[in-house]
């Protein structure tokens, strides 16, 4: 009995792995415009004018279709002083190093200019000064000794050595210095991140804050700094607070309990969304536009890595998905006394947006960000290629605005290459009937007349035979292109260039003006291009696209800006007094879709008033205060 289940057992894998996977693809049902700043990388560029970029290397960032650059150097942008172009590496005996973050960024602005460049505020307090007090690491080393890096030896211990003060006016000035000294542009360099992973500040910075602080310390130098980089620059865009990994998703430093606005423990992320909407209701300033989070995977000894590795774009927004090595999540669940029955279903950026709706409103505007994801299985490189397209696809989906990874693996050029070059503008809705293996990311192009679908078979033994169909829309084509990546060589980087790659082209043909049919290698990214028979989707897209309305100055006294993006059109704007009673209209049009207009307030008694923009579709409104 026990060999006829063993046979009925394989006989059904073997059923399963030879079942054609059916895929529908919809174009006419748009989700999400999808951000062009998914696309990124860390600390890929020069700081260091002694050592610049080659043109062979900016072209390889060109030709890969990179158009996002995280360059703060993580844990060591910490202690950056802007001034000195100095900072104190915490991962490195606190020794203190140059770094010419000016050189970087105009360097970026001359040889890229249409991509973005991300760099970061400094809200520790405390930045390099001098390097005369470095701990003497070589000579230490030389002499035999064991390296030490993490040990506090800079300065002999004492910060005041190689520190100084830093306030909030300190590291925001760096805007001025950027966009009026050296005429950088704004939009460019428009991304800024909140400093870095501050819940474990008493591990990587702990020659400042040994003890660590509260949430509440955190949150008054977070609002310091947010509310000067917004009035000195009203549209940047304030990336944070930069949240380290799983764990701290939940928890602060020192396991600190954290309480929600009903008194019930509570994430480290609710704990700051709760917190920084109740601090822009208070100063009228928006104080967040991406909500960052950084990344990297746990694996046990025991684990199937490199399955955990090809599921891992799970953890953000699937809420049927168990994270093997999910561990925080677990404090969210108060009833279980046994560890292994805690919950391991993450969808933290589905969690985020609910906390936002909760705590901000429906149309809060915020966004969400990857600025550092690493540590994955990388003894294989179409393993890395599925996984990393299999998170690019489902950003896209979602509207995930900025996406950078730390680690370079063999594989990631590629995908970034075929999505970059073949993805539309526009996600679509796709579905599949084996999902957990095979996906299919589609969107469609500015024009609405090519469709593209992504199809990636994270399968690590089988190829895996789909069959695809249009939903309302079909095309003229009896045949249509692909281009593929699978079999890329372990050790050995595959992408040279955009016409020197691993990437295969090939064909499919098409039934009935809307069906084809065809086997995915294992492991493998396939990207589909269908010419579609008529534009598709014609309407008007607004109501998908992220809208903002801010207020500068916010209270105000004798102006204030309208700063708006979203509204395309004719817009009106009104300003009403607490009794809804119309104070002031004004009329105005909006140029692609940004709306910027000064109100004169001088006619305004002091209090609270409401400004409100419209257009034949949207509506928003702010809270002004005047005094």
């Amino acid at each position: 009995m026990k060999t006829l289940y063993t046979i009925l057992a394989l006989c059904f894998f073997v059923a399963l792995a030879d079942a054609q996977v059916e895929i529908k693809v919809d174009p006419t049902k748009e989700i999400k415009e999808i951000s062009p700043y998914i696309y990124g990388r860390n600390n890929n560029l020069s700081d260091d004018p002694a050592k610049p970029l080659s043109d062979s290397q900016w072209q390889l960032y060109k030709d890969a279709g990179l158009t996002f650059f995280r360059e703060s150097g993580g844990n060591n942008s910490t202690k950056y002083n802007w001034r000195r172009k100095l900072s104190s590496h915490p991962d490195w005996y606190n020794n203190v190093y140059a770094h010419d973050w000016d050189y970087a960024a105009v360097s970026l602005q001359e040889n890229m200019p249409e991509v973005k460049g991300m760099w970061s505020f400094q809200l520790l307090g405390y930045v390099a000064k001098t390097n005369a007090a470095n701990f003497p690491d070589w000579d230490y080393q030389q002499a035999g000794n064991e390296p030490r890096p993490h040990e506090n030896w800079c300065g002999g211990g004492d910060y005041t050595q190689y520190l100084e003060e830093w306030p909030a006016d300190s590291t925001t000035g760096i805007l001025e210095h950027w966009f009026d000294e050296l005429g950088l542009n704004k939009e460019q360099f428009q991304y800024w991140n909140m400093d870095n992973e501050p819940e474990v500040w008493n591990g990587t910075h702990d020659d400042v804050v040994p003890d660590g602080i509260t949430p509440e310390e955190y949150i008054a130098k977070y609002v310091a700094v947010a509310v000067s980089a917004r009035m000195a620059f009203p549209g940047i865009k304030i990336v944070g607070p930069v949240f380290n990994n799983e764990w701290q998703w939940y928890n602060w430093q020192n396991n600190y309990e954290l309480k929600n606005a009903e008194g019930k423990r509570c994430s480290w992320v609710e704990y700051f969304i709760m917190r920084i909407a109740e601090e822009q209701e208070r100063t009228g300033l928006r104080l967040v536009d991406v909500l960052d989070f950084h990344f990297y995977p746990e694996f046990g000894s025991g684990d199937d890595v490199r399955g955990t590795t090809l599921q891992l774009h799970r953890i953000f927004y699937d809420t049927n998905y168990e994270y093997p090595l999910g561990n925080g999540v677990k404090i969210l669940d108060n009833t279980q006394s046994d560890w292994n029955k805690r919950s391991k279903k993450e969808y933290i950026w589905k969690r985020a947006n609910d906390y936002l709706n909760k705590y901000m409103g429906e149309n809060h505007g915020v966004t969400m960000g990857l600025s550092e994801v690493g540590n994955f299985y990388d003894g294989d490189p179409n393993v890395i290629a599925a996984s990393y397209a299999s998170f690019l696809g489902t950003f896209a989906e979602n509207n995930v605005e900025i996406f950078s990874t730390w680690t370079e693996y063999t594989g990631q050029w590629e995908v970034m290459h075929l999505f970059s070059r073949y993805a539309g503008t526009t996600s679509v809705t796709s579905t599949s009937s084996l999902d957990s293996l095979v996906s299919a990311y589609s969107s469609v192009n500015a024009t609405k007349d090519t469709l593209t679908i992504i199809l990636v078979n994270r399968d690590v033994d089988n190829s895996r035979a789909v069959s695809a169909s249009l939903q309302n829309a079909t095309t003229e084509k009896t045949e249509v292109s692909f281009y593929r990546l699978s079999n890329l060589p372990k050790n050995q980087e595959t992408f040279i260039s955009k016409d020197n790659n691993a990437l295969e082209k090939g064909s499919v043909e098409i039934s009935n003006k809307d069906y084809f049919s065809m086997t995915l290698p294992k492991l493998s990214v396939t990207a589909v291009q269908v010419p579609l028979q008529s534009p598709v989707g014609n309407r008007d897209l607004q109501n998908n696209n992220k809208t903002t309305f801010d207020l500068f100055p916010n209270p105000a006294t004798s102006q204030t800006k309208v700063v708006a993006e979203g509204f395309s059109g004719d817009v009106t704007i009104t300003v009403t007094d607490m009794l809804a009673r119309t104070l002031k209209t004004i009329q105005a049009n909006s140029v692609g879709g940004k709306v910027e207009i000064t109100i004169d307030l001088s006619a305004f008694e002091n209090g609270v008033y409401f400004v409100k923009i419209q257009n034949s579709n949207l509506t928003k409104i702010r809270k002004l205060i005047i005094k």
